[in-house]
């Protein structure tokens, strides 16, 4: 088989997973959208909340890899995951306890995310353009956006981390919804 006729029988694949579950692709999409214009609405409280949900997540995750190390102790590596752990715990109570100050943190963390979402977007586009030709400009513009988030963080902070982070990651939901409805209703009919 030819690198060709692979290529294209995973096209073919590619879009008629898409055409099956476009319903889904349009829920998460509306979801995306709605969040995203909640975020923008209130940025501030969109900023911390996203701050303690992850301040959570370390923790929770933190705890877990303690007792899971201590459970195991004979295990290889012990002393690597227990300090993985104690890190958890110790980013996660950081989070919890200073989250504004945490919220900087975060940011620098996000524009790495826009940056890696941005590229990733943009390659989906391009690699998809023949199976969704009416819509594969959205999810290039999404991916382009994404970039141009990720330097507007960078040119404001410090200043901008207490509220940047959740109107940025709102405007991201709102794009990226739109980008997914898009698809999905471009992926209605068969193709």
């Amino acid at each position: 088989m030819t690198m060709n006729q692979t290529s294209g029988r995973m096209s073919r694949a590619v879009a008629s997973a898409i055409h099956e579950h476009w319903v889904l692709f349009l829920i998460e999409g509306i979801v995306l959208l709605i969040l995203g214009v909640v975020a923008i609405l209130v940025p501030l409280i969109a900023t911390l909340a996203f701050t303690i949900l992850v301040g959570w997540l370390f923790l929770i995750s933190g705890i877990v890899g303690l007792i899971a190390t201590f459970w195991a102790r004979n295990a290889p590596g012990f002393w690597w995951s227990l300090i993985s752990a104690v890190i958890g715990i110790l980013a996660g109570l950081a989070l919890l306890t200073s989250p504004v100050v945490g919220a900087l943190s975060l940011t620098l963390v996000l524009v790495a995310f826009f940056i890696i979402e941005g590229i990733a977007s943009i390659m989906y586009a391009v690699d998809h353009r023949r199976q969704l030709t009416s819509s594969w400009f959205w999810m290039l513009l999404s991916g382009v956006i994404d970039l141009i988030l990720a330097a507007i963080i960078l040119a404001g902070l410090p200043g901008t981390a207490v509220w940047a982070l959740g109107l940025l990651v709102g405007i991201n939901m709102l794009f990226g919804g739109a980008a997914l409805i898009a698809m999905a209703l471009a992926a209605r009919q068969p193709g």
